[in-house]
């Protein structure tokens, strides 16, 4: 049966064709319970993201862990006050930077920060402001490294989630398939530890059964969860970006997914366009 959902997913779309990949990591992939960053997949994360941009790729990494980092630095924890919580983001995404920036340069890769807001999507001009600039930093073979602008948004233009945003930057850029590291390895029929749950290999539509097997997060510092990973697809498949759920502890599946392989579970997209924007 698995291997039947592989094909499956390998006539969906083609791996070979994967030339424009984006990553999104989590807050809990990133980071230890105590706010601390975990290191060692860090490390693990940016040399896989090298090793696919050498092969001639376009990538994007969207990151969460601002909050969580700022957090950690400042000793905080539970603090669900907006104007915390960006002050939290503030602290912490020159961390989050430079954690990149070091691990990056260590293998001759530059990268550059873009942090984005709801409104930087919707608005015409600035989106295409955005996609002007991402598309100069593939030009210049530099990884962009995309965040939400914690610091900024309110509650009227923020994305919610970097699961959403992963997608709608995906769905940007024209890029042929989102990945999320994920601390869930892919859908499950039920709660993952729960006897008789088992993984859900393929998803050939978002449909109301699929999205009723979603649900909340339970992470401290990470907004999101299932639900947002459902949504998240679903915007990715409708502009014809495949999506595909891994196992974030182990950032090297994702050469895996563009081998046509499938370690986690794997959405199929609807159609083949380009489509930029929210609507």
């Amino acid at each position: 049966m698995e291997e039947k959902h592989i094909k499956q997913a390998r006539k969906a779309f083609n791996a070979s064709a994967y030339k424009s990949v984006v990553c999104k990591v989590g807050t809990t992939t990133l980071l230890h319970e105590n706010g601390k960053p975990n290191i060692s997949r860090l490390e693990k994360l940016v040399r896989v993201l090298v090793g696919i941009k050498n092969q001639g790729k376009n990538v994007v990494l969207v990151t969460s862990g601002a909050v969580g980092l700022g957090a950690g630095r400042l000793g905080i924890k539970n603090k669900k006050d907006i104007k915390i919580k960006q002050a939290l983001a503030a602290v912490g995404q020159g961390i989050l930077m430079q954690f990149y920036e070091k691990l990056f340069s260590e293998y001759h890769t530059s990268v550059a920060q873009i942090l984005l807001t709801r409104e930087d999507v919707e608005n015409p001009p600035r989106r295409q402001n955005a996609l002007n600039t991402i598309r100069t930093l593939f030009d210049f073979d530099i990884i962009p490294i995309i965040n939400e602008n914690d610091t900024v948004a309110v509650e009227e233009i923020v994305f919610g989630d970097n699961d959403t945003l992963s997608a709608v930057v995906a769905r940007l850029i024209g890029a042929d398939i989102l990945i999320l590291l994920s601390d869930i390895d892919g859908l499950y029929t039920d709660i993952p530890s729960k006897k008789g749950s088992v993984k859900i290999p393929i998803v050939d539509r978002i449909t109301p059964e699929i999205e009723a097997l979603a649900g909340e997060s339970g992470s401290e510092f990470g907004t999101g969860g299932m639900k947002s990973k459902i949504l998240a697809a679903r915007i990715a498949t409708q502009a014809g970006v495949a999506m595909a759920i891994i196992d974030g502890a182990n950032p090297e599946l994702i050469y895996d997914v563009l081998e046509g392989k499938n370690p986690g579970t794997f959405f199929v997209p609807q159609k083949s366009v380009n489509v930029i924007g929210l609507t």
